[in-house]
């Protein structure tokens, strides 16, 4: 299938994208022939189609030029193929904040358009995005257990964000494709050492494992292969914090070193670092750096929600 008609049936199936509607279709030269195809497909369903073009962001969470920023929020929906993410952004919440439907497309190829993630049962990885939301809402502590290491989170008050890969009303954010629930922990109240061992924003799909210590949300130190490439999570407070955990829920989704995907396999956890101000966080940094952990075992408060990558609810 061309990627056109692949572009409207995801406008179609997960953003119940009207005629008529003003569809904003922001892009950066790196992924110009997906944002293309969708400005041509938002087009032929008879929508107010418009195409954004800007140079690549350097890091994931940096914001766009101001005058994207202010065309996200007059559109009913904005679609986001780019290089970096921009789903961390004041840009994006802002948008959202005038009911505006944003999916943030980050490191998508051409390649991921047409298979894996973007190919899943959207309404049972729904189904699974809304449980797992429910119970990161209400526990007050999550543990992940790998290889020996030990990372507990403090999530109390902090309420779980679904990104079920659906955005068909008014306000409603996320990915694309898409499968996770996620959450902010306290950003001071993270404390153990992980491995991660899938992949990692920054250096891609992992050949060996990296191992970070991590001491009242802030990381201390990051060892392994390659670990050199991250030292902007060192740079600063900001950009050490433990912004985000994540569970992954879409069954379709494969590992294949680009975030977008990674984050949403199937049993799966992520830390990230940087900016949470997004998804009820308090913290704003350079950067929003996300690490996978493949086959984790994962309690929120006493309940076992995964096991050796398996999901026990």
């Amino acid at each position: 299938m061309e990627l056109k008609e692949i572009a409207k049936n995801v406008m179609v199936s997960c953003l119940a994208v009207k005629p008529t509607e003003d569809v904003l279709i922001i892009t950066d030269d790196s992924r110009l022939t997906i944002g293309t195809a969708l400005y041509e497909g938002a087009k032929e369903l008879g929508c107010e189609a418009l195409l954004m073009v800007m140079k690549e962001r350097e890091l994931s969470g940096e914001e766009p030029p101001r005058t994207v920023a202010e065309a996200m929020k007059a559109a009913d929906v904005v679609i986001c193929p780019t290089a970096k993410s921009l789903t961390h952004t004041n840009a994006k919440i802002e948008a959202q904040k005038t009911g505006t439907r944003v999916a943030t497309m980050p490191g998508i190829t051409e390649e991921m358009f047409g298979a894996g993630a973007m190919t899943a049962d959207y309404d049972e990885v729904l189904k699974l995005t809304g449980k797992v939301t429910e119970l990161l809402t209400k526990a007050k502590k999550a543990v992940i257990q790998k290889d020996g290491c030990t990372l507990t989170l403090n999530l109390d008050g902090r309420d779980g964000v679904p990104s079920p890969g659906v955005y068909r009303e008014a306000g409603q954010c996320g990915n694309l494709p898409s499968g996770e629930a996620y959450i902010a922990p306290l950003e001071d109240g993270v404390n153990g050492e992980m491995i991660v061992d899938g992949s990692m924003v920054g250096i891609g799909k992992l050949d060996a494992p990296l191992k970070f210590v991590i001491k009242d949300g802030k990381l201390q130190s990051i060892t392994g292969e390659k670990s050199e490439m991250l030292d902007v999570l060192l740079a600063n407070e900001n950009n050490s914090t433990v912004a985000e955990l994540g569970i992954g829920t879409n069954e379709a989704a494969i590992l294949n070193g680009i975030i977008l995907e990674d984050e949403k396999v199937y049993g799966t956890v992520h830390v990230a670092f940087g900016t949470n101000t997004s998804f009820g966080g308090v913290n704003k940094a350079d950067c929003h750096m996300d690490g996978i952990i493949l086959k984790p075992t994962l309690y929120l408060d006493d309940t076992l929600v995964i096991k050796d990558g398996e999901f026990q609810i």
